[in-house]
């Protein structure tokens, strides 16, 4: 469920070449994966965080809020140190970045579908120091997740109105997240985010 068909089609090609017997949806906004969900008993669901409307983090917990078994493997084109994190604590059962997928999509969905994780080394390795790590978390990892992608859009150079139509939100509701931002990080302005999000490598 990625909002690219290209992608779309080359990510299906794969797991058709595979599992040969498979039945394949394909839906190209949040609310189309999550009508495709609830409407018909599917074995796994292939999720881009970035989609039109909603984001995947969104689509992820109302999929765990309704279908808590089914397992979702999660695709970004985000490194994920930004976003491995968040969505397994979110209930994913797996994290991979688009580059890799070619190679290691077929094993991360036998894996979930075998009712295992996938994750790859470096995020094993972040996971098991974020568990041990006692020191106080850093500022954008206090932010939600829907914070922390208008964070990202904020230090990306856009403007409150550009983000509201990009995440189909009110600019009153962009504002709002943007004074949380600031609020929950200690900082004063937008040059300031911008600042933070380039010295903690935070753009996408």
């Amino acid at each position: 469920m990625d909002d690219h068909a290209v992608v779309r089609q080359g990510l299906k090609q794969i797991l058709a070449d595979e599992f040969k017997r498979a039945v394949f949806g394909e839906a190209c906004n949040a609310q189309e994966a999550l009508n495709f969900v609830w409407k018909q008993p599917w074995d796994v669901v292939v999720l881009d965080i970035t989609m039109p409307g909603r984001s995947g983090l969104e689509v992820l917990r109302e999929i765990k809020r309704s279908r808590s078994n089914l397992p979702v493997l999660v695709l970004s084109m985000h490194p994920e140190d930004q976003f491995g994190m968040r969505v397994l604590k979110a209930g994913a059962s797996g994290y991979m970045n688009k580059e890799s997928a070619p190679q290691e999509l077929v094993g991360a969905v036998r894996k979930v579908l075998a009712g295992g994780r996938y994750m790859s080394p470096s995020l094993v390795e972040r996971m098991a120091s974020y568990l041990a790590e006692d020191t106080t978390k850093p500022p954008h990892e206090r932010l939600s997740d829907r914070e922390f992608l208008v964070l990202q859009l904020i230090a990306s150079g856009k403007t409150v109105s550009e983000i509201a139509e990009q995440l189909s939100l009110s600019v009153k509701t962009i504002s709002t997240y943007r004074t949380r931002i600031l609020e929950k990080t200690g900082m004063k302005n937008n040059a300031e985010l911008m600042r933070y999000a380039l010295e903690n490598e935070l753009l996408k």
